[in-house]
């Protein structure tokens, strides 16, 4: 199976998003029904799907932007991460094709709200649009959601892909109400019991970040492997443990 469609372009150079003083360039392919294996192969090389559009970082002289996945076969929960997973008995989740209703735009706005006044994040309203340009389109059969509700309430939307390697993460907002909760690590939590679940070796979280604290927790998911360079498609991708690097 084709892709209907493949476009191929480079932004130009601006500030960079995950540090001060650094520019940043990224490169991305359009990708309109997108094949499982192309989303896989992609994937596996350091792109992050959001909609049809997958990028990666191709900056000059920077190689922060690190690919990390974590060894899900050989994960072992923490007694924290026990605590966690007990403090949240009571809140139950569905996995689905993603969708968009007036539930996940207000829950994406409050979330945003919070991080703006809580980390200094730029805030933007997201219109239905939007939304499902960025989070429902280009699904096909490997995106999903997973919703997480207290009491029937909304309280978190998980967009995921579910490969046949692993699971890869693509996004995660919450209900700031329930912070206490620690949905954020409940939900990796759960990325990581569903990959060992389905005998799926590996959760790929995107780019970790060392001086960046939105990315640098990332590294707390112990064993994880770091993918060396920027892999073509005809190139095989080499991920290095961390003792590796």
């Amino acid at each position: 199976m084709q892709p209907s469609r493949l476009v191929e372009f480079s932004t130009l150079e601006a500030k960079c998003a995950y540090l001060d003083n650094k520019r940043m360039r990224m490169e991305y392919k359009f990708i309109e029904d997108c094949p499982e294996l192309l989303n896989q192969k992609l994937i596996q090389r350091g792109w992050r799907r959001f909609g049809e559009y997958y990028s990666r970082p191709k900056c000059l002289n920077c190689n922060d932007c690190l690919s990390l996945r974590i060894d899900a076969t050989n994960y072992r929960f923490s007694k924290s991460a026990r605590r966690t997973i007990r403090k949240n008995k009571f809140t139950k989740f569905m996995i689905q094709k993603p969708t968009i209703t007036m539930q996940h735009l207000n829950l994406y706005e409050k979330y945003h709200k919070y991080m703006e006044e809580k980390k200094g994040w730029k805030h933007y309203s997201l219109s239905p649009n939007s939304y499902h340009e960025l989070y429902a389109s280009g699904a096909m059969k490997f995106g999903k959601e997973i919703l997480y509700f207290v009491e029937n309430k909304l309280i978190g939307v998980d967009l995921v892909d579910i490969l046949s390697d692993g699971i890869s993460s693509i996004y995660f907002f919450y209900d700031p109400e329930y912070s206490h909760l620690s949905l954020g690590r409940f939900s990796m939590y759960q990325q990581i019991y569903l990959a060992q679940t389905n005998k799926l070796p590996w959760v790929y979280l995107g780019y970790y970040v060392e001086k960046c604290p939105s990315l640098s927790y990332k590294a707390d998911y112990k064993p994880y492997e770091i993918l060396k360079g920027d892999p073509t498609l005809a190139e095989s991708p080499i991920w290095t443990t961390q003792k590796e690097q």
